[in-house]
């Protein structure tokens, strides 16, 4: 029973590091093909909401969260056998947040527009 647990403690954590991998800037595909499209999804769900002339900042938020959330799924599937340094999460938080910049500028300038 506890090599079945202990079993299926890895394979959980091992899910939880792959859909962070993925939603993480951390590929040169992830972008085109999962972030940009998830924030583009969100934004446009939420500019029904708050107005289209929200939607550059909706989608920065959107792409920002997903990085984001991927670093942490990505920390919190390693975190569990090593203790990872805030100074190495804040660095991967920093970079997340570049990217976000990039694409809000592009949003802002007309590249990336609502359907």
């Amino acid at each position: 029973m506890v090599g079945r647990r202990k079993f299926l403690s890895k394979g959980l954590r091992a899910i939880v590091f792959l859909i962070g991998y993925i939603l993480s800037p951390l590929t040169w595909w992830n972008d085109v093909f999962v972030n940009i499209p998830l924030a583009y999804i969100m934004a446009s769900m939420l500019s029904w909401f708050f107005g289209q002339d929200s939607f550059p900042a909706l989608f920065a938020g959107a792409y920002l969260f997903t990085n984001v959330l991927g670093f942490l799924l990505m920390h919190v599937s390693i975190a569990y056998k090593k203790r990872l340094s805030k100074r190495k999460l804040l660095i991967d938080i920093g970079i997340a947040v570049g990217y976000t910049v990039a694409i809000y500028v592009l949003a802002i300038l007309g590249f990336i527009k609502p359907f």
